[in-house]
């Protein structure tokens, strides 16, 4: 990966979010397998976070003194901590789904299972009723949430302790069905907004049209 796809100098989000899409779109060129593109994707974004000056990235403060050798240089942590996927179970096998309707008459739908991702190790699954914290509930009602702060979100699922904002978009796959999320986590609070909404969005769109989802 050349730095030019990791070093992103915009001042403002609609200016990032159209640098992340071209970059997206160069990267994905002439590759259509999904968890190659996802993992892609993920990698992307999470890096342009860390490198631009729109969101930071925090350091573990110093308390050296004057007589006290010089400080070891220290790695920049993410205020974005954590990007990535989660993708509804593959379909039943045909053995299973030949079984008549009456033996899935009722069930659970199938989970939402972690995807390709940067960031710490995150939960397996997610249940996707409504209720179930951001992601479930961005699944189910098809539609992008932006939560300012986790702890007054209801239902939300604490998979890393650090984090105290998020944004979860709906993933589709080029029939418009939903298939998944894509998933973002900050350690600051209201670090998302509504042009991170619109530019993840378009992000997704990406996506669904260049993957192939069978």
């Amino acid at each position: 990966l050349g730095p030019s796809y990791i070093s992103l100098s915009p001042h403002r989000k609609p200016a990032f979010y159209e640098h992340v899409a071209e970059q997206l779109e160069a990267l994905l060129d002439g590759s259509t397998y999904w968890v190659s593109n996802l993992a892609q994707a993920s990698s992307l974004l999470y890096h342009a976070y860390l490198s631009s000056p729109l969101y930071g990235s925090d350091h573990t403060p110093s308390n050296s003194s004057p007589d006290s050798p010089p400080p070891q240089p220290q790695l920049p942590q993410p205020v974005v901590n954590w990007v990535g996927f989660y993708l509804q179970h593959p379909r039943p096998s045909r053995k299973r789904a030949g079984a008549g309707a009456g033996a899935t008459a009722g069930a659970a739908p199938a989970p939402l299972v972690v995807g390709p991702y940067n960031g710490r190790p995150a939960c397996i699954s997610i249940a996707p009723v409504a209720g179930r914290g951001v992601c479930a509930d961005a699944f189910v009602n098809a539609q992008g949430v932006v939560v300012r702060d986790v702890e007054e979100y209801p239902g939300h699922i604490a998979c890393d302790g650090d984090t105290r904002s998020e944004i979860v978009l709906p993933l589709r796959d080029s029939s418009g069905r939903v298939i998944g999320v894509l998933d973002l986590d900050s350690t600051r609070l209201a670090t998302f907004g509504g042009d991170d909404l619109e530019g993840l969005s378009r992000v997704v769109d990406i996506l669904a049209r260049g993957c192939d989802w069978d």
